[in-house]
């Protein structure tokens, strides 16, 4: 009997191999100069990575310092291009695109060149690639710090064709395309509630909740909240796992497909207040805490 192959089996998650090679992407990441959390120290962080990680059609007007052109960021742009310019009405509006199909190690420069480039693009262009160097700016030098701008979902990519212009045909086959495959979303609102995102992927209805807090010092307090019972949204609802990306840990939730997204908004909020409390618990964690950690961390997954 021929042995079965191991070449596709990662390490176990939790396991000292599996630590090693975080490590180990930490200290690539280190080498390159890359933050681990690129967009760090912007009010505009959490939803930036949202955004750029899987909410489907999304724009957000950019807190450009200095004002200037409008600059819009968008998930993903037609032709999956980095930037392009395009006239509206009476004015140029540049859009950045989130969503590439490759990225490099410094997101938030790649993003900042072509905030750059979008500022004073010609109508009517297309950056394909964003290539910064070592003098660009970084996103952080471009925008607002502590501005939070008002993000405006669509449950379509209609908004890639301006208004009052009539497709061309091939464009109009690739707007019905990405259309089809679009799935449904919604941003939480919630006095105090930032970045909790409601995705139904045709299958299951999913909470992606991206947190602020150390990840260590969250999955302490996830530990604690879970271990007491009360790491859900209640009724139809149950805590998937987490998965990092950019530096920050996100805890899901499988939910309730017939629910309208507005209806999780207080069970979210209670869980923030649980969440809340045992974070400012700094007792050491008991037994069964412990054991919750574990548990949760076994279901942990990186993104990039």
């Amino acid at each position: 009997m021929a042995k079965k192959s191991k070449r596709n089996s990662g390490p176990k998650p939790g396991s000292n191999r599996a630590a090693k090679l975080e490590q180990r992407r930490l200290e690539r990441e280190a080498a390159s100069g890359a933050s681990s959390r690129p967009f760090e120290g912007l009010a505009l962080e959490l939803d930036l990575v949202a955004l750029r990680e899987f909410v489907p059609s999304a724009l957000v007007d950019l807190p450009v310092a200095g004002g200037g052109r409008r600059v819009i960021g968008a998930t993903i742009l037609p032709g999956g291009v980095a930037a392009l310019a395009r006239e509206e009405g009476d004015e140029v509006v540049g859009y950045v695109g989130l969503q590439l199909a490759t990225f490099g190690p410094d997101p938030a420069g790649e993003l900042g060149a072509a905030l750059e480039w979008a500022l004073t693009a010609e109508p009517g262009t297309s950056l394909k690639v964003a290539e910064p160097t070592a003098d660009s700016a970084r996103l952080q030098d471009l925008l607002a710090a502590d501005e939070l701008p008002s993000i405006t979902v669509h449950q379509d990519f209609q908004w890639w064709i301006p208004e009052g212009v009539e497709a061309a045909p091939d464009v109009a086959q690739t707007l019905q395309q990405a259309n089809a495959a679009v799935m449904p979303s919604a941003r939480l609102d919630g006095e105090g509630l930032v970045a909790a995102w409601w995705v139904d992927t045709g299958e299951k209805a999913h909470l992606r909740w991206i947190r602020p807090e150390d990840e260590d010092t969250l999955m302490t307090a996830l530990s604690r909240v879970h271990a007491a019972g009360g790491l859900h949204l209640g009724e139809g609802s149950r805590f998937a796992g987490s998965f990092r990306t950019h530096g920050l840990l996100v805890p899901v939730f499988d939910l309730d497909r017939e629910k309208h997204p507005d209806e999780w908004v207080a069970a979210t909020l209670e869980l923030d207040t649980r969440l809340a409390a045992a974070l400012g618990d700094e007792s050491p964690l008991t037994v069964a805490e412990r054991g919750s950690r574990d548990g949760l961390r076994s279901r942990q997954v990186t993104l990039r």
